[in-house]
């Protein structure tokens, strides 16, 4: 599991032979599949949107290379503010999932777009309570939806993606409202942008950045929004 890497950054061969223990289908595998035919209406002012897909390293990069994103934050949803912490929640009994909180401007990418991204390229929607090498209901795929239009927009690209098995097992990602979005500690944010090289981001999330800019062209930036530029500016 990744817990070891965070200890000492890995070395270098325990993390590749971490990474390549995967269990279905690689990291850099991304899935082509057809907008939602259900989003959210128009609206004005910042949004907030909450996923979970496994390692927040990757998701929270992917998303900070996406137009309209004005902040992404690595984090912790499910449990209480209790054990919203990176130790505990390791331990796979909070009820916590590792989490990304996507604040993001509907008038330049929509609810739904942002699921296309999440479920095309930010993680693999059929693994059950794992993603790739890491294991347990940390790393569950998950949406905390913060509107019942959000839940109504979630729930029905579930069943349009089921219905026209665009993957080849049924995806298992749970749809509940957010009670509540705690962010991870200092260390976890910007994580991929900081460390790029590191074996485990090098082979299982920097082919998510990479997908996310061929597959999505048009959402793709290259500079990543990062969080310590947002606290710069704040």
């Amino acid at each position: 599991m990744r817990r070891t890497a965070l200890a000492s950054l890995l070395a270098a061969t325990t993390a590749l032979t971490l990474a390549f223990a995967v269990p279905s289908r690689a990291a850099e595998d991304a899935v082509v599949i057809p907008a939602p035919t259900v989003d959210a209406s128009p609206a004005t002012g910042i949004q907030t949107a909450v996923i979970a897909g496994g390692c927040f390293w990757g998701v929270q990069g992917v998303f900070q290379h996406t137009v309209g994103v004005v902040n992404a934050v690595s984090g912790y949803a499910g449990g209480t503010k209790a054990t919203a912490d990176y130790q505990t929640v390791s331990s796979g009994r909070t009820g916590h999932a590792e989490s990304v909180e996507i604040k993001f401007d509907p008038k330049k990418i929509s609810y739904g777009k942002i699921l296309q991204i999440y479920f095309s390229v930010a993680h693999d929607p059929t693994q059950l309570n794992r993603q790739g090498p890491d294991s347990g209901t940390q790393y569950r795929s998950a949406i905390f939806t913060t509107s019942d239009e959000q839940k109504k927009v979630a729930e029905a690209y579930i069943a349009q993606l089921n219905g026209a098995k665009v993957f080849s097992k049924p995806i298992v990602t749970k749809v509940g409202a957010l009670e509540a979005f705690y962010p991870a500690e200092a260390y976890h944010q910007d994580y991929l942008t900081l460390h790029p090289n590191q074996p485990y981001i090098a082979y299982n999330d920097i082919p998510k950045v990479e997908n996310l800019k061929k597959l999505f062209a048009d959402n793709y930036i290259e500079k990543p929004t990062l969080v310590s530029a947002s606290k710069a500016t704040n």
